[in-house]
This record gives structure tokens, sequence and C-alpha cells, in this order.
């Protein structure tokens, strides 16, 4: 699968997502569908580190979308949830910064293994602390987010040891978020849906595809927006 296939398979299944509020106004069999879209996302924000020509304007667009779509954001928010929350835009800006800042200490030379590891530990604090800002700042998907961009970006090499690591993230992850008296089958099949776009990533083919970059952007904010109007129009 080309980059354009997996953003194509993680724009519907936001959509589907974002949908379910207003079709249903609670979680239902379209929310299961929404769980593939953001590990795509935390799988392509590692790939576009990888890849991209110029690192600073990657950061730049990512932060000034995450601006630009925070009044949707909240604006759709608001008609379903309570609560402040920040939106994924600034979750994959964190994750963008943890996997810069860990390779920026991982490739500073030194004969000295000790300083080698210590350099790798630094880059490791860096990360936890960026997972912590996430969880504390209410970004959507908080330290799961950097956790699992961080995790593909690490395993990038080893398809297998990034599986593991992304499914035991996940429960972890879905386990904190079981509450005393939720249905524990739901919370399976939550974490076997969040689960599942692993085959889509495993089927990447490192070509890019067509180029759809803003495209996805600006999906985003602008299908908030109309979700937001439709709820607004239909229950007001």
């Amino acid at each position: 699968m080309s980059t354009f296939i997996l953003k194509i398979i993680a724009l519907i299944s936001m959509a589907c997502d974002h949908t379910s509020y207003l079709i249903f106004k609670k979680f239902s069999f379209l929310n299961y569908i929404g769980r593939f879209a953001f590990p795509i996302f935390a799988f392509q924000i590692s790939e576009g580190y990888i890849h991209t020509r110029n690192l600073k304007k990657y950061f730049l667009r990512l932060f000034l979308f995450a601006l630009i779509s925070q009044a949707p954001f909240a604006l759709f928010r608001s008609s379903y949830f309570t609560g402040f929350s920040l939106n994924v835009f600034f979750t994959l800006f964190l994750g963008l910064s943890a996997i810069t800042l860990f390779d920026m200490f991982h490739k500073i030379e030194s004969k000295d293994k000790i300083l080698h590891y210590l350099n790798d530990l630094f880059g490791i604090i860096c990360v936890i602390s960026l997972a912590i800002i996430a969880e504390f700042t209410k970004c959507d998907y908080g330290a799961y987010g950097v956790a699992i961009i961080f995790i593909f970006y690490l395993f990038k090499k080893n398809k297998i040891l990034m599986n593991i690591a992304f499914i035991l993230a996940t429960v972890i992850w879905q386990f904190k978020n079981l509450k005393s008296g939720s249905n524990f089958n739901i919370y399976l099949l939550i974490t076997i849906c969040t689960c599942l776009p692993l085959v889509f990533i495993d089927l990447y083919n490192n070509k890019k595809g067509k180029d759809i970059k803003y495209v996805l952007y600006l999906f985003y904010p602008i299908h908030l927006l109309i979700l937001y109007a439709l709820y607004f129009i239909v229950y007001s």
C-alpha cells in the first residue's frame, strides 16, 4: 500500500468516527471503524520525518493547522462532549518533536559506549516528557499518541517488534480507559479495532502514490465545521 492509499483509508475512517456522533449522538459501530484513523496518521508522521525535504516547514505546517483546526474541533466537540481538549494536530506536532529530539541525541557521535547510551537515554527522556505534556495539555490521544509515533519510528526496520510494541501500548492505553463497570467486551473490541490498522501499515510499500498532502490537512477542520453545522441545523 502506498502513502496515498493509507491516507485515504485514514480519512474515510476519521469521517466515519466523527459522523457517528451526528447520526447516533453516541458511540456506535462507525466509531469502531474510526479506530483505524489515528494509528495510520501516527505512522505517516514517522514516515514524514524520514522522507521530508524540509523539517522546519513540516513542523510549521503541523503547528499552523493545529491552530487553524482548534476552533472547528472545539465547536464539534462541544456538541457531544464536555471539557477542554486540543485537536489531533497538536498530538502529531508533539510526536514529530519527540522523534526529532530522540534522533538528534542518538546521532551524536561518541567513541565511548557509555556516552552513547547516555545520549539515547536523554532522547528517551525527551520522548517521555513530550508524552506527559500531551497528556496533561489534553491533546487528542494524549501520551499514547506521542508513544505510538515514537514506536513506529524506533522500530521502523523491524515490523515484528513494531507490531508487538504497538499492540502492547494500545492494550495498556485502552485498559487505562476501561472504567469501573464498563463492558469488557466493548473494551476488547475497541482494542482489536485500534490494532487492525497494522494490517495496512505492514503492507506499506514505501511508495508515495498521489500527493494529497494539503487535502489531508484541510479535510480535518473543514469536515468538523460541516458536521457541526449539520448538528446545529438538525438539533437546534
